[in-house]
């Protein structure tokens, strides 16, 4: 484990790709330890990134160790290479590309369910992980992932603990939690699954 995303655990200096992967990952788990504890006012501290047998990044939830999975949330193969202002691997072009021939009605709950699918079937290293989602489309908002809460679909057999959507590139409209189901979400407006 290290925090440092420029080096691997052997001290040396990773790819500019591993590196791009290390910070997208590091932004979104402290964007979403910010906006958590906002809305619960628990401490949620002192990140670091691990080893692939582990999820992506380890916190201090309160004195007790949080284990947090990153995954982030494209629309189509085109807008995570602007995003991300690189080429994409073969496995991840396909898929991009499958997804833009999506209806775009479709396309958020296509890709959400993917990324569960894809997620929820791995064994983490960990006693106790949450799945954080960070949504990279600019066109789906908070209401979107709302509506679609009773149609998200886990793996059965998923070691998630909870699953959280970070709703917006930069957090400004809030989180979603999608698992376990809850009555009301961290802003205070009302969420029925």
């Amino acid at each position: 484990m290290t925090s440092d995303i420029n080096y691997g655990r052997d001290g040396n200096l990773l790819s500019d790709s591993q590196r791009e992967k290390l910070r997208l990952e590091h932004e979104a788990a402290r964007l979403f330890m910010r906006l958590y504890e906002g809305c619960f006012q628990v401490p949620i501290r002192h990140i670091w990134h691990n080893e692939p047998k582990k999820p992506d990044v380890s916190c201090y939830l309160g004195p007790d160790q949080l284990d947090l999975e990153i995954a982030h949330l494209y629309g189509s193969e085109a807008e995570a290479m602007l995003l991300l202002g690189r080429d994409l691997g073969e496995k991840t072009w396909h898929y991009l590309n499958e997804l833009g021939s999506t209806e775009p009605d479709e396309r958020l709950l296509t890709a959400l369910n993917r990324i569960l699918a894809s997620k929820g079937q791995k064994d983490y290293h960990s006693q106790r992980v949450w799945l954080v989602i960070r949504n990279m489309n600019p066109l789906w908002t908070r209401d979107d992932f709302i509506r679609r809460l009773n149609q998200v679909h886990l793996p059965e057999g998923h070691v998630f603990e909870q699953v959280w959507v970070v709703a917006d590139f930069k957090g400004d409209s809030g989180l979603v939690r999608i698992f376990p189901p809850r009555a009301v979400d961290v802003s205070g407006a009302l969420v029925v699954k």
